[in-house]
């Protein structure tokens, strides 16, 4: 086990920005993870146009979010070893041109398979930047900042998740779905500049093999952390995804209504991503052990409160509050877990976030599909806990290794 010193000196960043120019560059980052979050989440309200545009169906255009999840996971896993010794900046700086490229491909593609194509390089910018988001981060900024920083970047995140679907049908009525996603290319374009004119040298500084994402799991709290994440994330998204026809069947919201309402759990996630760097200062194993279980009553209370408006409008908004918090506290885990491998374990939380929504939203969907809304909603309460449950376990196993560094600490000073 590494000793405590030289946790702290893997913490110490490699270069040493101004305060100012540090916050510049991770402003500069947020605005490239709303470009890219709006680039993932624009088919969803773009599926029928697709489709009729390239003569395929309506499933098939749906694989479009499925074949940029693949690739992100695949990038996850492997870039920190196929890029050891790239600079960080000009492989960040790469990462944004191909998002570019992307989008000049998916707005101008001929075919199903050229879209395609388009998307899975997106894929391989999503696992690729938020695989090394955390890392650098710890690298701009003072380690009492990082929650701070994070939190600002995962507030890009909600924002754009709360845009991106309705932006895009607006915009898809008067310049069509390619010109929808064009609108991305010039926005991607200004967050290449503003990178470019902030991003100090990131040299590679971890030395990573092709099995690295895996090899952290070897620390004695990671595993743990990593199921209590992968929990999470099944839980959350095994009923936010079917929130649309539960809206509308269950509630019984009109179209204007329901928007309003994902509007409002939208602007609640980007005030949660704001309050959580605060409460991330007191106590960071509290937070991963109450929010799951918060989100969990909240997933029972729409099951008994479902055919109130009102009544289903806050607890929605409750949801958006933590749900969209929570991941700032992950990657907080991240940071301070793994100080000094920080890319690796950004890898695999990449990978392990992605498979989770992938299979919470499949599972939640056969559920829906057979037994109905309440299955759904009370199997994502059983996993929230369930993630609850596990966050107690690693955090018992996180103060057990530190007890033993303090030993071994202790008997080397008596030696």
């Amino acid at each position: 086990m590494e000793t405590n010193r030289s946790q702290i000196d893997a913490r110490k960043p490699a270069i040493e920005p101004s305060t100012a120019g540090g916050w510049a560059a991770v402003l500069a980052l947020t605005l490239c993870v709303s470009t890219l979050i709006a680039s993932e989440f624009m088919p969803v309200s773009l599926l029928t146009p697709i489709a009729s545009g390239l003569a395929v169906s309506e499933g098939q255009a749906g694989q479009a979010i499925a074949v940029s999840g693949i690739f992100a996971v695949i990038t996850s896993l492997f870039i920190a070893s196929a890029t050891q010794g790239v600079d960080r900046r000009a492989l960040l700086l790469v990462l944004t041109a191909l998002m570019i490229v992307s989008g000049v491909i998916v707005a101008f593609a001929p075919n199903y398979a050229i879209f395609m194509v388009g998307r899975a390089l997106l894929g391989v910018v999503i696992g690729g930047f938020w695989s090394m988001s955390t890392a650098t981060v710890m690298r701009l900024v003072s380690e009492d900042a990082v929650p701070r920083a994070l939190a600002l970047l995962n507030g890009g995140n909600a924002l754009a998740t709360t845009i991106a679907a309705p932006l895009g049908s607006y915009l898809g009525q008067y310049i069509g779905w390619r010109g929808a996603f064009f609108c991305v290319v010039p926005l991607a374009a200004v967050t290449l500049a503003w990178q470019f004119m902030t991003l100090p040298s990131i040299p590679s500084r971890e030395r990573a093999s092709g099995v690295a994402a895996f090899k952290v799991l070897r620390r004695p709290q990671v595993p743990l952390g990593m199921l209590a994440v992968a929990l999470f994330f099944m839980g959350q998204f095994a009923l936010f995804t079917y929130l649309r026809p539960f809206l509308e069947t269950v509630t019984a919201v009109d179209v204007t209504t329901l928007s309003l309402m994902l509007l409002g759990l939208g602007v609640a996630g980007l005030a949660g991503t704001y309050a959580i760097g605060i409460a991330l200062k007191h106590s960071l194993y509290g937070l991963l052990i109450s929010m799951p279980l918060a989100m969990a009553a909240i997933a029972g209370g729409l099951v008994v409160a479902g055919a109130s408006a009102l009544g289903v409008a806050i607890l929605l908004m409750m949801w958006g509050l933590i749900g969209t918090a929570a991941p700032v506290a992950w990657w907080t885990w991240v940071s301070r877990a793994l100080p000094d491998e920080a890319e690796a374990g950004g890898g695999l939380m990449v990978a392990v976030v992605q498979l989770a929504i992938t299979l919470g939203a499949a599972f939640g969907g056969m559920l829906f599909d057979a037994w109905g809304y309440q299955a759904t909603f009370l199997a994502s309460a059983a996993l929230l806990m369930s993630s609850s449950l596990v966050a107690v376990l690693a955090a018992r196993s996180s103060q057990a290794a530190i007890d033993r560094a303090a030993q071994s600490d202790a008997a080397t000073a008596a030696s």
